[in-house]
Parts: C-alpha cells; sequence; structure tokens
C-alpha cells in the first residue's frame, strides 16, 4: 500500500439559459465540493451566431450557456476568481474566441494570464465526425486549432489548448479501436501543423500540453483495457514520431465524461449504476487514472437535468474518492495476463486504423473515410440491440417495470425559463447599441486580415472582444475568409449488407411505391443548430436499405430550406431529428410552412429528447408519429412509415 493519491477534478458539464443563471449553479457546485468548472456553450455560441441570428431561434440556452460579448462572459464568471480554477470550456470552432472572451475577462478581474489553467476542447475533426459544429472547411480550421496553441505557448503556459475528443465519436458508435485511431490520429495531424509554428526547443512541452477528453461506456473491463492502450500508444507516437524523450512531455492526459448514449429513457433509475460502472473504467487502474471526470446525470435521457440531479453525479465521485480505499493502491492489472491480451489485441486494431488513416495522407484528408466508419458501426451496434445479441436493460430484455417515483410530479426534469431567450435577445440589443461602432469596425477588419494573410488569429480575436464584437459579428469574419463547409453525412460512404429482417419491409415499399407511381422518396432534415446527427444518420441509412428513396442533407438547415426540399424533391414523407431541445419552435415553424407550400397531405415524422407533453403538443400541430430514445427498433419505424402512406 502506498500513500493515499490526490483525487482526480470533480467537474460537473454545466450551463443553461443565461449567463446570470449559471453562474449562479457554478457557484452553488462549488460550494458543494466541485473543484473545477466545465462549461456548456448554447448551439448558436458554437457556431458562431448570435442569439439573434434566424439559425438560433429556438436554441438560446437550451444545451448550454449563451455568450455572445464580452459583457454575457463577464456575467458568467462574476464572483468567480478565474486566477484560482480551472475551467474546461467544450467549444470548438469558435474556440480562439470564446479564450479570448475569457482571457479579457481575467484581465479585467486583474488576474496574471499566465496562472490561468484550464482546457478548450479546440478540436474541430470529431466536429466533422461526430458533432457537427463546425464552421469552416477542414484545413483553415486546423490552421485555428495551432494558432490557439501556439498563442498559449506564449501567453497561457497552464493552459491546455486542445482536448483531443475522442467522446463524440463513441457516442457516434465508434469501436474501441476506431476511437483510439481517430483520436490519436487528429492529434498527430494538429501536432504536425503546430510544428512548424513554435520553436523546436518548445516543441516536446507542447507535445505535453496536449490533453484528450474520452468516452467511458457500459463494458468497463473493456474501456478500462482502452485506457492502458490510450497511455501506451500515445507514449509510442510521442517518442517514435515525434523524438519526445522527456517522461513528463509523453504523459497521456486525459479528461471522462462517461457515456450518455446508453442512457435510457425506459427505466432510466437504472441509468445510475450505469454511471457508476462506467466511472470505474477510467478510476481503478492507477496508470491510466482520469485527471478529471465528469458524469452525465441519470436523467439526460428525458431531458435537461436539475442541479439536484447533478449533485447525484458529484457525490457519486466523491464517494469512490474519499470513503473507499481506492487511491491508496498502487495499479491493481499490472501483469494481469487478461488485462495484457486485451490491451494488447485493441493496440494492434488501432494501429491498422491508424495505418489507413496515414496512407490517406492523414486525418483530415481522411474525414470522408472516418465518417463512414463510425455510420457503419453504429450500424451494427443498433442491429444488436435490435436482435437482442446486445442486452440493455429495460429496453429490450426485463422490460416489466414499476412507475418510477422519481420521474413523476412536477419538476420531475428542468426546463429552461421560456422569458430567457428573450431576456438574452434583450440585453444583445442593449450590448450592440452601447458600444463604440468605429472601434468595432477596425476590431474586426483586422480580424479578417490577419485571417487572410495568415497570422496568428488570437491577438485580433482579443481585440475584438475587448471592443465589444459579437460572437455572431466573429464568425462572419472567419467565414467570409475560411468560407462555409458541409461537412460528409456518411450515409452514402457507408457499407450495409444488411438484410435480416428487412424482406417484409421492402416488399411493402415496393408495393406503396408502385401505388404512388414512383419510389417512395423519404427526406430526412435537421433543422436548427443541433449537429447530434446519429440518429439521422442510421434512420436515413435503414431507410435506403429497406429500398426508399432517401434525400439526406446532413446539418444545420434552416424550416425554409427544408420545406423548399421538400417540394422540389417531391417528398412522400419527410422526417426531422432534433435532440437540442428546440423542437416545439422548429418543428411549428415547418408545419406553417408546409401547409403554406400545399404540403399539409404530407405526413411529418419526428425523433429526439422529447417529453411526453411536448410530444402531446406535436401531435396537436398535425406531426403523424413522435419517436423518443426509447423507440430504438428502426424497422417497426420504417413500417411505420410506409403504413403512413398506405393509409393516405
Amino acid at each position: 500500500m502506498t500513500r493515499t493519491e490526490k483525487p482526480w477534478l470533480f467537474r460537473t458539464y454545466a450551463g443553461h439559459s443565461t449567463a446570470m443563471a449559471s453562474n449562479e449553479l457554478y457557484r452553488t457546485n462549488l460550494s458543494k465540493g466541485q473543484t473545477g468548472l466545465s462549461v456548456a456553450f448554447d448551439l448558436p455560441t458554437q457556431t458562431g451566431y448570435d442569439s439573434d441570428h434566424v439559425l438560433s431561434r429556438g436554441e438560446v440556452g437550451k444545451v448550454g450557456v449563451p455568450v455572445c460579448h464580452l459583457g454575457d462572459m463577464r456575467m458568467l464568471f462574476d464572483q468567480i476568481p478565474l486566477e484560482q480554477m480551472n475551467t474546461s470550456m467544450t467549444i470548438n470552432a469558435t474556440a480562439p474566441w470564446l479564450l479570448a472572451l475569457y482571457v479579457a475577462v481575467a484581465e479585467e478581474q486583474g488576474a496574471d494570464i499566465s496562472r490561468l489553467q484550464g482546457t478548450v476542447q479546440n478540436d474541430l475533426v470529431k466536429e466533422y465526425l461526430s458533432r457537427g459544429t463546425y464552421i469552416c472547411p477542414p484545413k483553415p480550421s486546423l490552421r485555428m486549432i495551432t494558432d490557439v496553441a501556439a498563442w498559449t505557448r506564449e501567453h497561457l503556459p497552464k493552459w491546455n489548448p486542445m482536448n483531443v475528443c475522442s467522446y463524440h465519436l463513441q457516442e457516434a458508435g465508434a469501436t474501441p479501436e476506431q476511437e483510439l485511431a481517430f483520436a490519436l490520429a487528429t492529434a498527430i495531424a494538429v501536432l504536425d501543423d503546430l510544428k512548424a509554428k513554435v520553436p523546436a526547443e518548445n516543441f516536446p512541452e507542447m507535445v505535453g500540453r496536449i490533453s484528450f477528453f474520452v468516452n467511458a461506456g457500459i463494458r468497463f473491463v473493456t474501456e478500462m483495457c482502452k485506457m492502458r492502450a490510450f497511455v501506451a500508444l500515445w507514449d509510442e507516437i510521442c517518442e517514435m514520431r515525434y523524438g519526445v524523450t522527456d517522461p513528463k512531455f509523453r504523459r497521456f492526459r486525459y479528461g471522462v465524461q462517461v457515456n450518455s448514449l446508453g442512457l435510457t429513457e425506459p427505466q432510466p433509475e437504472n441509468n445510475v449504476y450505469r454511471i457508476l460502472l462506467e466511472m470505474l473504467a477510467v478510476t481503478l487502474s492507477k496508470d491510466a487514472r482520469a485527471r478529471a471526470v465528469q458524469l452525465p446525470a441519470w436523467n439526460e435521457a428525458l431531458g435537461l437535468p436539475r442541479p439536484w440531479d447533478q449533485q447525484w453525479s458529484l457525490r457519486m465521485q466523491q464517494i469512490l474518492a474519499y470513503e473507499t480505499d481506492l487511491l491508496e493502491y498502487d495499479d491493481l492489472f499490472e501483469g494481469n495476463p487478461a488485462v495484457e491480451r486485451k490491451v494488447a489485441a485493441l493496440m494492434e486494431g488501432a494501429r491498422a486504423e491508424l495505418a489507413q488513416i496515414d496512407a490517406m495522407g492523414g486525418a483530415i484528408e481522411a474525414i470522408p473515410y472516418m465518417k463512414g466508419r463510425l455510420v457503419e458501426a453504429n450500424a451494427e451496434r443498433i442491429a444488436r440491440i435490435e436482435r437482442g445479441e446486445t442486452v440493455v436493460v429495460g429496453v429490450n430484455r426485463f422490460t416489466t417495470t414499476e412507475p418510477s417515483p422519481l420521474t413523476t410530479g412536477e419538476g420531475a426534469i428542468m426546463v429552461v425559463d421560456p422569458e430567457a431567450e428573450a431576456d438574452q435577445l434583450a440585453r444583445l440589443k442593449a450590448w450592440r447599441a452601447a458600444r463604440d461602432e468605429g472601434a468595432v469596425r477596425a476590431a474586426l477588419e483586422r480580424l479578417r486580415a490577419d485571417a487572410a494573410s495568415g497570422v496568428n488569429i488570437m491577438p485580433a480575436s482579443i481585440a475584438a472582444a475587448k471592443a465589444g464584437a459579437t460572437t455572431g459579428e466573429w464568425g462572419e469574419a472567419v467565414r467570409a475568409v475560411f468560407g462555409l463547409y458541409r461537412g460528409p453525412t456518411g450515409v452514402s460512404k457507408a457499407i450495409s449488407n444488411r438484410t435480416e429482417g428487412l424482406e417484409p419491409i421492402r416488399e411493402a415499399v415496393d408495393a406503396v411505391s408502385a401505388r404512388l407511381g414512383r419510389r417512395l422518396k423519404f427526406l430526412v432534415g435537421k433543422p436548427g443548430l443541433d449537429g447530434h446527427s446519429n440518429g439521422a444518420e442510421q434512420i436515413a441509412a435503414r431507410a435506403r436499405d429497406c429500398g426508399m428513396d432517401i434525400t439526406y442533407e446532413g446539418i444545420r438547415l434552416t424550416p425554409a430550406e427544408i420545406v423548399a426540399a421538400a417540394e422540389a424533391e417531391g417528398a412522400h414523407v419527410v422526417g426531422l431529428s432534433i435532440l437540442s431541445g428546440s423542437h416545439l419552435p422548429l418543428i411549428g415553424e415547418v408545419v406553417e410552412r408546409m401547409k403554406a407550400a400545399g404540403l399539409s397531405d404530407v405526413p411529418l415524422v419526428v425523433g429526439g429528447i422529447i417529453p411526453e407533453e411536448d410530444a402531446k403538443a406535436l401531435r396537436a400541430m398535425g406531426v403523424s408519429r413522435v419517436y423518443t430514445p426509447k423507440d430504438f427498433e428502426l424497422n417497426r419505424i420504417m413500417m411505420d412509415i410506409v403504413g403512413l402512406l398506405e393509409a393516405a
């Protein structure tokens, strides 16, 4: 037995409604023993739009806090001394901008910014693969990632300039081998680009500042072995590829949020056990233990967790760290032959994937390939659940249940104040009215010039933040220089040999197509800014496999664009996927536009994390079917779609 180790950082991923409400939540969580902040930003902030942009409608404050300008950031961290804090900001495309605002607030507080500690995720590759909050094409996005890294080396030496995020890869269905390989390939792409931006003598130090943000699923032995494989592979890459010899710069440093993909809507109380088991995967093995852990809440498949739900997850970490004897022992798995075999197998599979990506020219060039692989892997995961080969308690086995007292009564989940968006818009309008417009224009012109010339984008971003520019103006400036980008959907690249259970559906599709006079046309759309495209991709892929003619153009479409596409394509059915909580306003607008376009007779089906009260409201609007996470049987959904046309 050794001395008791210091525990990992306890974080709770949080932010909602407004900066003021989120600030109150942060200060409350810190008072309960949380030791680091993990900031969730809303989708407009993540994608470089102001709260009053047309694409922001219904999304403001839904999945995180809206931050449009320096005033919002100032309010977000009011009475929180940033020099003493370790802050993780889950931000990618707008990472340079949010870091600029953070630095500006820290300077206002009188902080020595060289002492700031924290992380910006700043990983754009996974945005193209799994999360969808990118702004610009991959190559200029890579340039902005390494601009942030090079700037922090000089000015924020304790800051992690990039958090390679494999979390969303697993959420998109990645196998452990794919999660290892795709994340490591991303880190390699960043370091290869960064090498030219820092002095050679400082490069090993920058290798040491790259951190990772990973996922831990329910197969906790495999996940623990995956973390040991990550440690070994990263050490191998640092030494063999980059010649880094100092062990402190080769250390695999990672934070974790355990799996949200496996949280179930049926019997949601079981999610507490799932979260606990998944946490063990990243804490039991001392040699591969997380540096920071944040846990989802038990009810995230139902809606927005309340402060009490977040506290429950925090207490889970504290009990493991302080009540058990885990931190008193050396690594419990060293020398275990079963563990060593599994780690070796995972490393072999990951190396094979890395070799394939290298042969394509690296992660940036291999984005379409990796996206297709994820869609394939996720399709196979869902098929195993449908077949019962993968057991999910309460979903496809042991489904008989007593009503859960945790989900009954008013306030069982938190609802964002409907006035929060109006409050945010009013404060944004007031901010614009009070600022020096000339100073803002000059700062934005400098930003555009620096982006075009190749100068590091951080100094101009900080100047724009201090001048009073907004998130949308920063986003518009980089879009103007680097261009817009629509990422691959992965559906056309994914290879499917799926036949089980499809023949009756194909026959039904053929029959209804014959009656319609052409192939059944199914348009799948994602209105708004929600980039969680996994569900839409799987629906589109399964519909294709069932013989339907699908149209799926990916994420970030306005209701007007979706309705125009439905009209132009002659869609027989329209399916919408929204997981951000903005379903009521966005689907309401789609319904109205379909009526105006004469498409009232076209059935509309909707999927997402939708409480039953909202589902009733959607059906009252005219939505034909509403699907939630409990509806895992895609073949049944396909038959439902055919049935809507047979009944027409």
